[in-house]
């Protein structure tokens, strides 16, 4: 390998920002050589990587997987909104990494249509500064999110208690000096109640165990690249190397007293949590309730169940998709290395309260002085100006005067998610009631012709309930991987034509599946003034 061809970390993620014009810092060269992707070169101490090597990753990364995606999924896939371009910190930006939700879009998808930019494929523009954009399925909240960056006023819907609770807590005003307070009441309260466990001693232990153990075995990043480059055999090799620690593991266990599973779960807290972490997250929970302010309340809330949902006993790679309880060391294929499950809430907690409000803060420079809000009700049937009156009169005003003028959301699709049960933990932990029974296309209700049927029928009726409140030339903007071809009926059922659609790549998606995958945004109008 010639020396011109090496180059430090700092110059590669400036090459690779002008080569992918978009912004590739330090951190994401880093990542590569640390999961193998490309290699390591040491001289005297300082780290180089290969330029040729990074030009052949990002070529084949990129520009093939391109070409590969438009030759399985089609050619009117519409690159443009692939958004390629916007790093991952972008499209987390703010509060939209809050709190994990499965499921969601992305900001800049929602951006693309509710601002006032033209191109190509969106040849007008639909919603100006002073509309009201509606979201009947607002999961998380992101269109209310955007609305507010946008200069617009929106209303989101949702029969989960616990997503507007998501989406409250993202569009709400807070007291910074209050909840900073009283983060630093809890953690102090926190500390104190861990003295009485050994928790924190045992996993200080076992880390230690862990790393002199992962150093040997598992040498980063040259293990990786073995791995990913198929110079060795990484079942057979990580299944002996688990089995070498468990010993250590199980004396662990032993010499601290510490209580793993129980035997006989009743609750989803009892099925998932070790008993230690269990006791904190209770405590915790408890410290909150005595907040007086309801704002500041529901963000630390929200903070401890982004908490709980880290704490799960699981492997790391199945943190998105729950799949069996885990209660000991185990190989994680993420990391290259032999890791734990969590045995403390403390380091998670302190982690999501610092970066809570860092974006808090962030958010808190970008909002207009619009109004959003999120309400709790079935979208086929609730009378959304008497709820949002409830809340916010002056809003309930102007849906009565002005009318909405649109929709933009992402329905749930058909058989794919359970929405209750991927936050069950928060359910369990706030006592929220649970209206599995009024989500459209659950999971539990699976694929078939009866579930498609039902999905229809849904769908239609949340967009006929929705109409009454719409301007007259309103515009409907449904994100959806239609593979059964539902949406041409759901529109004629609900009185409306699809005038366009616009085929997406997707591709950054939190699901382990990573082929080529696409969603349609459907532009629905009202059918009567359809020529």
């Amino acid at each position: 390998m010639e020396a011109l061809d090496l180059v430090s970390i700092k110059d590669a993620s400036k090459w690779a920002s002008d080569h992918l014009g978009k912004q590739v810092t330090t951190s994401n060269i880093s990542y590569l050589v640390q999961y193998g992707r490309i290699r390591k070169f040491s001289d005297k101490g300082s780290v180089y990587i290969s330029l040729n090597e990074l030009r052949k990753y990002y070529n084949s990364h990129n520009v093939c997987r391109k070409e590969a995606w438009k030759e399985k999924l089609g050619d009117d896939l519409n690159w443009v909104l692939s958004f390629e371009q916007y790093s991952e910190a972008e499209t987390t930006k703010h509060v939209h990494r809050l709190h994990p939700y499965k499921g969601k879009f992305i900001p800049q998808l929602v951006e693309y249509f509710l601002d006032s930019h033209t191109d190509d494929f969106k040849t007008q523009q639909f919603f100006k500064p002073g509309d009201i954009v509606l979201d009947p399925f607002a999961g998380s909240g992101t269109t209310l999110v955007q609305a507010n960056e946008l200069g617009l006023h929106a209303i989101g819907i949702d029969v989960s208690a616990f997503n507007v609770m998501i989406c409250g807590s993202k569009i709400g005003e807070y007291d910074f000096t209050d909840i900073q307070n009283e983060i630093k009441r809890i953690t102090i309260a926190l500390k104190q109640h861990l003295k009485s466990s050994k928790s924190l001693e045992f996993e200080a232990h076992l880390l230690a165990e862990l790393n002199k153990f992962n150093s040997k075995h598992f040498p980063s990043p040259d293990y990786k690249y073995k791995v990913r480059n198929k110079l060795l055999d990484e079942k057979a090799y990580a299944t002996e190397r688990e089995q070498e620690f468990l010993p250590t593991y199980d004396s662990l266990v032993r010499k601290y007293d510490i209580h793993l599973l129980e035997d006989n779960p009743i609750t989803f807290m009892d099925k998932w949590f070790f008993l230690h972490v269990r006791e904190e997250i209770e405590f915790v929970c408890q410290e909150i309730k005595k907040v007086a302010n309801p704002n500041t309340k529901r963000i630390l809330a929200i903070m401890l169940s982004r908490t709980t949902r880290s704490c799960r006993a699981t492997t790391h790679a199945d943190l998105a998709t729950l799949n069996e309880p885990v209660s000991s060391t185990y190989y994680c294929k993420k990391h290259g290395k032999i890791c734990k499950p969590i045995f403390s809430i403390l380091k998670w907690w302190n982690t999501y309260t610092k970066d809570t409000i860092k974006r808090l803060h962030q958010y808190q420079q970008l909002k207009t002085s619009t109004m959003q809000v999120c309400i709790t009700g079935d979208s086929r049937k609730v009378d959304i100006t008497a709820k949002v009156e409830a809340i916010k009169p002056q809003l309930a005003d102007m849906v009565k005067n002005q009318k909405i003028k649109g929709i933009f959301t992402s329905p749930p699709y058909v058989g794919l998610i359970d929405y209750h049960e991927q936050h069950a933990y928060a359910y369990d932990l706030f006592g929220f009631d649970r209206n599995d029974d009024l989500e459209i296309g659950p999971l539990y209700k699976g694929q078939g012709k009866d579930a498609q049927l039902s999905y229809i029928q849904g769908i239609s009726d949340v967009l006929i309930n929705c109409k009454k409140y719409l301007q007259p030339d309103y515009d409907i903007f449904m994100v959806s991987n239609d593979k059964y071809g539902l949406y041409p009926e759901i529109a004629k059922l609900s009185g409306m034509k699809i005038v366009n659609q616009f085929k997406r790549p997707v591709l950054n998606r939190t699901e382990k599946d990573k082929n080529a995958y696409s969603e349609i945004i459907f532009h629905l109008k009202d059918l009567s003034l359809q020529v």
